[in-house]
C-alpha cells in the first residue's frame, strides 16, 4: 500500500489550496482516510478525516474553513483548504486508516505566509 500527496504549496494568509493523495492497492480493506498534520515544535494532530461510509471530523481550529472529501473509484481523498491562515503552516500528511492498520504517505509542506 502506498499514499502519494500532492498540493502542498506556499500561498499568503486568505489564500486556498487543494491537497489531493491517492493511495494504491484494494479500497475493500479501507476504513477511512484523513489528514494529519506537525508544525515545527508541535505534536502531530488530526485535521480531517472521512470514513468509507462518509463521515466526516474536522478539528475544530478547521471547522468552516477545510473540507474533506473522497472519490472512491480513484482511491483519492481531497482536502479544501480556505481562508487558510499562519497557523495553518504545517507538513500534511495523507492516512489511509485500513483494517490491517495504519499507512502514512510522505507529508507535504504548506506554508502560510502573513
Amino acid at each position: 500500500v502506498q499514499l502519494q500527496a500532492s498540493g502542498g504549496g506556499l500561498v499568503q494568509a486568505g489564500g486556498s489550496l487543494r491537497l489531493s493523495c491517492t493511495t494504491s492497492g484494494s479500497i475493500g480493506s479501507i476504513n477511512g482516510m484523513g489528514w494529519y498534520r506537525q508544525a515545527p515544535g508541535k505534536q502531530r494532530e488530526l485535521v480531517a478525516s472521512i470514513s468509507s461510509g462518509g463521515g466526516t471530523i474536522y478539528a475544530d481550529s478547521v471547522k468552516g474553513r477545510f473540507t474533506i472529501s473522497r472519490e472512491n473509484s480513484e482511491n483519492t481523498v481531497y482536502l479544501q483548504m480556505n481562508s487558510l491562515k499562519p497557523e495553518d503552516t504545517a507538513v500534511y500528511y495523507c492516512v489511509r486508516m485500513d483494517i490491517r492498520g495504519d499507512y502514512w504517505g510522505q507529508g507535504t509542506q504548506v506554508t502560510v505566509s502573513s
